[in-house]
């Protein structure tokens, strides 16, 4: 784990950024690159004011194994605590609103998928299969971002009574929970002539909701509200309003 600071102008400035970085890497699994850069004067500073507050980070590993390519959180106006300023603290005399970005690539999410997390919730799962109940293990899942705003999904499933392999595949539509908390898969299209599972669809459309879920990019005291989506090839970009009630502490 390591930790860029550039030049943030003044030492006060210098110290808060810091101190800042430090208490949010403690939130983190693992952390490529973060950066905080807050401006302010020292004039403000005095009277509890922060101009502004940027948070910038890379190869974030976040809750669920699940790792951020990008994330960004702007916001300005910030009241804070004057004296706790002094030791390095940014204690906020009032919550803040924030704009957030978070981007995945398709092995990001790839990858959380196959988490030991969510490895373990696909086993032994109880489903129909051709109209009889069967009990089945998910192996592997496949997840690509092919584009035209759609996610990809594919998943190696053994039969455990008879031990048959078999492959499901299919597509879906990215969209807003009606909460803004979480990205919901519609308009599911499979890849052969008819679903193997409708029971072992709902597991992988729940297990995909439950992974893009918000609140696994919150950090303490930090809440996400999704705005919108940017589906391309490859990577997935979450736009949000972020309410800052504290900023974490080390």
């Amino acid at each position: 784990m390591k930790y860029v600071l550039e030049d943030k102008g003044d030492v006060g400035e210098q110290a808060l950024s810091k101190a800042a970085e430090v208490a949010m890497s403690t939130q983190l699994d693992e952390v490529e690159k973060l950066d905080v850069d807050i401006r302010t004067d020292p004039l403000k500073l005095v009277q509890g004011q922060l101009d502004s507050v940027k948070i910038e980070g890379e190869g974030l590993v976040m809750q669920k194994d699940l790792r951020a390519e990008e994330m960004q959180v702007k916001t300005s106006n910030i009241a804070i605590n004057p004296l706790s300023a002094a030791f390095g603290k940014i204690e906020l005399t009032r919550p803040t609103e924030a704009d957030a970005k978070v981007v995945l690539t398709e092995q990001d999410i790839e990858r959380a998928f196959n988490s030991k997390f969510m490895h373990d919730k696909l086993q032994n799962l109880a489903v129909n299969i051709d109209g009889k109940p069967t009990k089945i293990d998910t192996r592997q899942i496949g997840f690509r971002l092919p584009g035209e705003s759609k996610m990809a999904l594919n998943a190696e499933i053994v039969l455990k009574e008879i031990g048959e392999t078999k492959q499901v595949s299919f597509t879906a539509v990215p969209r807003t929970s009606p909460d803004g908390q979480r990205i919901t898969l519609e308009d599911v299209q499979y890849s052969e002539e008819k679903e193997v599972s409708p029971e072992l669809t709902a597991a992988l459309l729940n297990s995909a909701s439950e992974l893009l879920d918000l609140r696994n990019f919150e950090l303490t005291g930090m809440s996400f509200r999704l705005r919108s989506l940017d589906v391309e090839q490859g990577k997935l970009t979450i736009l949000a309003q972020a309410n800052v009630e504290r900023f974490p502490e080390a």
